[in-house]
């Protein structure tokens, strides 16, 4: 069951924006990157979708404020539900990532659209098993599809983006079934507008929200048309 929405934080958005951006490790500005070649079928009321990018803390953050997506949800993909515990995961041995179930309307906000923000301003797709400070598996850079038609417009927005050399290394993001998603510990989830002056957040989280504002700002929730 998705949980409680939390309200629309204005003042936590003002704060994203005038946040310092300019250290971020980020190859391309999201304005670089072109559209997917495909896309979904956006007659479908509801998608669901779980995608791994470092630290879910930042990854929730940002899709909790993308217009179209109704629930984002901090957990676990790629191990057993045993093992889906934040202490475990930690160390790196259980196959698991740090995830982030989305749903979202397609009519609204497409699968394609999903993956220009996970790829611009999520996290960079060409560091392998590791975001900024954080190392270890569990910080891999990977989609969990849930039907075949995100698995093929995943593999060829991947395609697309390695073929025209977007990033200057090449892109290490996986591409697999969803074989299960654990939701994380309660204090995970929206951590970053419970904690936007956390020392962690302020460097490598707030900074995301802040870009997704400039860079797409018709698709954040309450931006203009």
């Amino acid at each position: 069951m998705p949980r409680s929405t939390v309200p629309f934080n204005q003042s936590f958005l003002r704060a994203a924006v005038v946040s310092l951006i300019a250290g971020s490790s980020f190859v391309l500005s999201a304005a670089t990157l072109p559209n997917p070649p495909v896309d979904e079928n956006r007659d479908k009321k509801s998608e669901t979708v779980v995608l791994a990018g470092g630290c879910f803390w930042g990854v929730e953050a940002v899709f909790d404020s993308v217009k179209g997506v109704s629930d984002a949800v901090s957990g676990y993909a790629g191990g057993n539900k045993t093992t889906a515990h934040y202490d475990i995961v930690s160390t790196g041995t259980t196959g698991h990532a740090e995830s982030v179930q989305i749903t979202y309307d397609p009519s609204q906000i497409s699968f394609g659209q999903l993956l220009k923000i996970y790829f611009s301003v999520v996290h960079d797709p060409t560091e392998l098993n590791r975001q900024g400070p954080d190392e270890g598996t569990q910080y891999r850079s990977e989609i969990f599809y849930t039907s075949e038609e995100q698995k093929h417009i995943a593999e060829a927005y991947i395609q697309q983006l390695s073929a025209a050399k977007s990033f200057s290394r090449p892109i290490v993001t996986k591409v697999a079934p969803l074989q299960g998603f654990y939701a994380a510990e309660d204090y995970h989830q929206d951590f970053v507008l419970k904690n936007p002056h956390q020392p962690y957040v302020a460097r490598n989280d707030v900074p995301k929200v802040a870009r997704l504002h400039q860079e797409f700002p018709e698709l954040v929730k309450g931006g203009k048309q």
